[in-house]
């Protein structure tokens, strides 16, 4: 009996001990999910002064907002093999340090190339953390993927919005551009220490489930291809969204600050939407109908602009809101598709990296076409177009199939 009472007590503790490291992991989602997007949402806000103060070409200012795509591109393809060199903690703590680095030193560069370089430093370790997530909720969540997905893109929702709201406010606190921009580092440098300890603590028999594994072939695999064209479907989208829709406002005639809270808005419902639809995601076998509906929101969404910006504008920030969901929908589907967390990390990469290739030309298309046309709606029938094969991915996305 005192041999039983002995084994309860020790079970007990070991789970006490599990529960204390999965609250410990969340808080590390957590806070490094809040840096995803400050370095890309903290430059717009300021872009005129850092012109000024580094004597920044248009061209370059347009290749400014071309590299987050391209790193997270590129270098999201290296994350698998550094994860099975070195496990996904480590890694992930060093793309957080890349990123503090980047953060901090990019204001204080003495011209505009050096600024680009910084910039895609910082960029870079946002790309590796980005694939490397979906693994460690696959791991230490699997029968929670949905909730755990949502929550930590809500943090990264917030941390874009609070990053592109509170810019310039700390830059005129500050006196200098420079500082407003560099403080973020400090988010980074925040997010980094659970990570270290992560790191450091794996054991071996996890660090073997990443490391150990053999490569997984995705590209071979339907559902990985799937998974790309939807994830670059609804990138093409988001990006679109975030660089032209104030502008399309505007020129239907409302006003800069409508337009902005407009804009505002579409990122605002980001929050509690993609909490909810993650978690849905995340109970049901299969998330085609989910996709499909998300599809239609962004042909209503779009089709509306097309016809008249002006009329409801809030109805149409509301539909393009609800159709940027599609992104925490994809990290949900990408960690529920694969068996593994090694498949997750190879699944991962595949679908963000050919992703954003696929979605690197969509603004600039957009901003070719309404040069071309002198309008936006032909820019929009083209969105309109665009939503099908991103309906058709997303179908086939979210069939219920694993790697």
């Amino acid at each position: 009996m005192g041999a039983v009472a002995v084994r309860e007590e020790q079970l007990g503790k070991q789970a006490v001990e599990a529960r204390r490291g999965r609250v410990f992991t969340l808080v590390a989602l957590v806070l490094a999910a809040v840096n995803l997007r400050l370095a890309v949402t903290s430059v717009g806000p300021v872009l005129t002064e850092i012109r000024d103060g580094l004597g920044m070409s248009g061209t370059v200012a347009g290749l400014l907002t071309s590299v987050p795509v391209v790193c997270f591109a590129s270098v999201g393809l290296l994350a698998p093999r550094l994860a099975r060199r070195f496990g996904a903690g480590p890694v992930i703590a060093g793309g957080l340090a890349l990123l503090a680095v980047g953060l901090a030193a990019r204001p204080f560069a003495p011209g505009s190339g050096l600024f680009l370089l910084l910039s895609a430093v910082a960029l870079a370790g946002i790309a590796l953390v980005n694939v490397l997530l979906p693994s460690i909720v696959k791991d230490h969540f699997p029968t929670q993927v949905g909730t755990i997905t949502g929550l930590y893109t809500v943090a990264l929702n917030v941390g874009a919005t609070t990053a592109a709201a509170a810019t310039v406010p700390l830059t005129g606190g500050f006196g200098d551009w420079r500082l407003g921009l560099a403080c973020w580092a400090l988010a980074a440098l925040v997010a980094l220490p659970p990570w270290l300890l992560i790191a450091g603590e794996r054991t071996a028999a996890r660090a073997a489930q990443v490391t150990g594994a053999p490569p997984v072939r995705v590209a071979r695999q339907p559902i990985a291809w799937a998974l790309a064209v939807y994830f670059g479907m609804q990138s093409t989208s988001a990006y679109v969204i975030i660089g032209w829709l104030p502008q399309i406002y505007r020129d239907a005639g409302l006003s800069a600050e409508l337009a902005g809270v407009l804009f505002a808005t579409t990122s605002l419902l980001g929050v509690p939407l993609g909490m909810g639809l993650s978690a849905l995601a995340g109970r049901v076998r299969s998330q085609s109908t989910i996709a499909v509906g998300l599809g239609l929101f962004g042909i209503a969404g779009y089709l509306g602009l097309w016809v008249d910006p002006a009329t409801t504008p809030w109805l149409w920030a509301v539909l393009l809101g609800i159709v940027n969901t599609a992104f925490p929908l994809v990290l949900t589907m990408i960690a529920l598709r694969g068996r593994t967390p090694a498949t997750v990390v190879a699944l991962s990469a595949f679908a963000q990296g050919v992703g954003y290739l696929i979605a690197i030309p969509g603004p600039i298309l957009i901003g070719a076409l309404h040069d071309a046309t002198h309008g936006w709606r032909a820019p929009l029938a083209v969105m309109v177009g665009l939503m099908v094969p991103q309906i058709v991915a997303g179908f086939f996305a979210g069939r219920d199939r694993q790697v």
